[in-house]
Order: structure tokens, then C-alpha cells, then sequence
């Protein structure tokens, strides 16, 4: 049997997963600033981990997932006050969306969710523990920064030496800081801030930092050392890397077991912005494309490799997402999802592929070798693999009609309707208008399949 291996970006190489707890994984990612709508590379980071918490719990291990919510932040503040409302209702309002978007991709739902602004208690007992090792000062403006300079391991999740660090290129420069590289733990309160962007202190009111949210969270939720810690590439310096010198420098030792950081997402091979007018939400996505489609087209790529979006590699996995759906349709398989025979052969590879740093492009791969097999013998208990092992990575869950279909589960009644003419058609050997009739669907997207027994099937193009 396979072992599960992991790239760690802390060790730069693949290591065998081995969990502090047998049979347990306490797995920890960054969630969303919740102040605007998701988008491609949110969706890409959280379907990342959303597959990784299905092939843990696959694998047989109880899994305590947890990915934060980011409900206070300098971001939201702004955009609270841009829009006259307060920042209870901008967060409630955008973390409804969040939830609906992720639950359309089929996104399982973390073990817990917390919110920053409910462990700000948390965040300042850390803060008290860092300044009473020295890690920690107030500054002149009333903030408390952390003293980069104290922590002997501070890089080594980035690699990134203090002394090639520029001033300036990830942190404000501030005349308050001690050194440029350090970085803020508690911001004092403006008078322009609203109310509730302001929490008691022993340095006066304020509000945390955005590291030391994370910091609070994970401990509280997961302890001081847990698993796994997850996320975008792009926190991977400064958040992350602040994030260690925080809970390391507060309570020693070691934080995490396993980093793990998902690519990024390019857009025509270029670097997904809205400076560069090509940055698209998942609403807007959705709104041309089925979810399934876009799980699927993000499942294709390996987690860590770079995600080229564009509407020509979509439609390419809605090609080949149909595909699998076709070869389904063949069979007349149970509407339930069958439990995986993890001894057949394509079983036994998918585990291989998914137990090497959770490889879906390789894992998919042995999906289209079920689905070329259910297509020459029409086996069921080949079609009932293909559909468990896909469910596996959160696939096929729909009956084949209903994707075929464009999700109408009963049929179109004006289609059953230009079906029956036709049939009616070919039977009075009315030929010409039969093919007048096909040609006329085809034309509205609709591809007519002929089957053996004398019957018509129909889905979309």
C-alpha cells in the first residue's frame, strides 16, 4: 500500500506524512478577507484544500479542518465606509455570497470557521507574551510591532534572508518602527475608524494586525502544534512567515508539521489582476459556465502548478468532463454514489497518484481509462467505479442525464416533443423532415443520439 507524501515547503522536498496523532490531522488554512466577492484564485486555493480534506478522510484519517474568516482588516474598514454601511453588514453580506459560491463548486464545509473577531482576547494575550520576551514594542504612533530582528528562525519558511530584505518592499515603512522589517501586531485606533473596528487594550484601543489573527486562531482551534497549515503561494511571505515567528517566538517550539501552498492563477498566461482589466469572480464564471465544468477544469492541474485560466481551456474540460458523463450514460448505473473497490486496478493507481502529493491530473487520468472501458463493454461494475472514485474527488455526483442535459433532471418537454416528430417522421419514412427536424436541434445545441433499441437521446452541446 502506498504511503502518502507531501511537498512541505518549510523542507522544500516531498516527506511522508506521518500525524502527531494517529488515525487525526489538524489541518489549518487561510480563508477570505471577507469584503468582496470570490474569485478564480480564491476558488483555486480552497478547491486545493477542499481535495486535500476529501483524500485525508478518504485515506481513513478524522480530520478537524479549519479555514478562518478575515472579518476585520484595513480592506473591509475602507470598503465598509465607502459604502455607508458598517462592517457587520458588509461581512454578513459577502460571507453569504462566499458560502453560496463554494457550495455551487461542491466544496465540503470545514470543520470550523472561526472568525478573527471573536479571538481578538487571544490575539492580545500572544501580544503580551512576545513583549515579555522582548519580541514585541510599542512604537511612538501607539502601535506594538514585532521585532523581526529577535527571532533567530525568521526566513525559513521563505528562504528570505533579514540582510537581502529591502525596507519597504513587503512592509510600510514607519517612523515608529525599531527596524523597517518589522511588522505591525496591534494598530492603535483612528479617530476616522468606526466603533466597532475598535477593541480595549493595555496599549489603548485598537485593533490586531492581520498575522496575528491567524496566529490566535490556529492555536486556539488546533494548539500551539498542529499538522498541516495551508494557503495561497502569495501568503507564503510575509503572512505565513510572520505567522511562525509569532506563535514560535510566543510559545516555542515548533507550529506546524506540513506547509502546504497552492500555485497561482494566470489568465492567458498572464498574472490574474484587475490592474490588468482580467480578473474574473466565480459569480461571473458561473454565469457561463456549469460549476461542475470549473471544478473540474481546476481538478485537471496539480495543486502547486500555476492555473492558466481562459474560455479555451474550459471549454477543453467541458469537453472532456462530457466525456465521462457519456460514457455513464451507457449504463444504467445506481443514482448513488458506490463505494470505491480500492483493490481493482485503476483504484489501486488513483490511490498511487493521489498518495503522491495528491497528483489529480494523474488521478483524473485513470477516470478516462474507466470511462474508455465502460464505453467497449458497457460493464456496470466498471461504470460504478468510475462513478465512486470520481466522488472521490467530488465528480459525477449528478445523475448523467442532468449534466447532459443542462440540469434539467426531467427533460425539456419542447426537445421530447421535436423528438417525437421525428420519430413519427421516420416511421411515415418521412426522411427529409426527420433530418429537418435533427438539423433544427443541432443547430439550438442539441445533439440527438440514436441508441440501438430504437429509442432517441438528447443532450447539449
Amino acid at each position: 500500500m502506498s504511503q502518502l507524501k507531501i511537498y512541505n515547503t518549510l523542507a522544500r522536498d516531498k516527506q511522508v506524512f506521518v500525524p502527531m496523532e494517529a488515525g487525526k490531522v489538524g489541518m489549518y488554512v487561510c480563508g477570505m478577507t471577507v469584503y468582496d466577492f470570490v474569485h478564480v484564485g480564491h476558488a483555486r486555493m480552497m478547491m486545493a484544500f477542499d481535495v486535500i480534506y476529501r483524500w485525508l478522510m478518504a485515506s481513513g484519517y478524522e480530520v478537524k479542518y479549519v479555514r478562518n474568516i478575515t472579518d476585520i482588516d484595513d480592506k473591509i474598514i475602507r470598503r465598509a465606509v465607502e459604502n455607508g454601511e458598517t462592517i457587520g453588514q458588509l461581512v454578513e453580506r459577502n460571507l453569504a455570497y462566499q458560502n453560496e459560491d463554494i457550495a455551487a463548486l461542491n466544496m465540503l464545509p470545514p470543520t470550523l470557521e472561526p472568525r478573527a473577531t471573536e479571538h481578538v482576547p487571544q490575539m492580545l494575550s500572544i501580544i503580551e507574551q512576545l513583549e515579555s520576551k522582548g519580541l514585541a514594542y510599542r512604537s511612538e504612533d501607539g502601535d506594538v510591532n514585532y521585532a523581526v530582528r529577535g527571532f533567530e528562525g525568521y526566513g525559513k519558511l521563505s528562504g528570505k534572508s533579514l540582510d537581502d530584505l529591502r525596507a519597504g518592499e513587503r512592509v510600510d515603512v514607519s517612523s515608529g518602527k525599531r527596524d523597517p522589517l518589522d511588522f505591525v501586531l496591534w494598530k492603535a485606533a483612528k479617530e476616522s475608524e468606526p466603533v466597532e473596528a475598535k477593541w480595549d487594550s493595555k496599549w489603548g484601543k485598537g485593533r490586531p494586525g492581520w498575522h496575528i489573527e491567524c496566529s490566535a486562531m490556529s492555536c486556539a482551534t488546533l494548539g500551539e502544534h498542529f499538522d498541516i497549515h495551508g494557503g495561497g503561494a502569495d501568503l507564503q511571505f510575509p503572512h505565513h512567515e510572520n505567522e511562525i515567528a509569532q506563535s514560535e517566538g510566543a510559545f516555542g517550539g515548533n507550529m506546524v508539521n506540513y506547509w502546504i501552498h497552492n500555485g497561482f492563477v494566470r489568465v492567458d498566461n498572464e498574472k490574474m489582476s484587475k490592474s490588468l482589466g482580467n480578473f474574473f469572480t466565480i459569480r461571473d464564471v458561473l454565469k457561463k459556465y456549469d460549476a461542475e465544468i470549473i471544478r473540474f477544469f481546476i481538478l485537471r492541474a496539480h495543486y502547486r502548478s500555476p492555473l492558466n485560466y481562459s474560455d479555451a481551456h474550459i471549454d477543453d474540460a467541458k469537453g472532456a468532463l462530457t466525456r465521462l458523463y457519456t460514457a455513464l450514460a451507457t449504463v444504467d448505473i445506481d443514482a448513488e454514489t458506490p463505494a470505491v473497490n480500492w483493490d481493482e486496478e485503476h483504484a489501486v493507481r488513483f490511490r498511487e497518484a493521489m498518495d503522491d502529493d495528491f497528483n489529480t491530473p494523474l488521478a483524473v487520468a485513470e477516470l478516462f481509462d474507466l470511462a474508455g472501458e465502460v464505453n467497449r463493454s458497457k460493464s456496470l461494475d466498471a461504470a460504478r467505479q468510475l462513478k465512486a472514485l470520481a466522488g472521490v474527488l467530488g465528480l459525477l455526483e449528478r445523475a448523467p442525464q442532468s449534466y447532459l442535459q443542462g440540469g434539467s433532471e426531467g427533460g425539456d418537454a419542447s426537445i421530447d416533443d421535436a423528438i417525437a416528430r421525428r420519430a413519427a417522421a421516420k416511421k411515415a419514412r418521412n426522411f427529409a423532415e426527420a433530418d429537418a427536424i435533427r438539423a433544427e436541434l443541432t443547430a439550438a445545441g442539441i445533439i440527438l443520439e440514436d441508441k440501438p433499441d430504437g429509442t432517441t437521446t438528447w443532450r447539449r452541446a
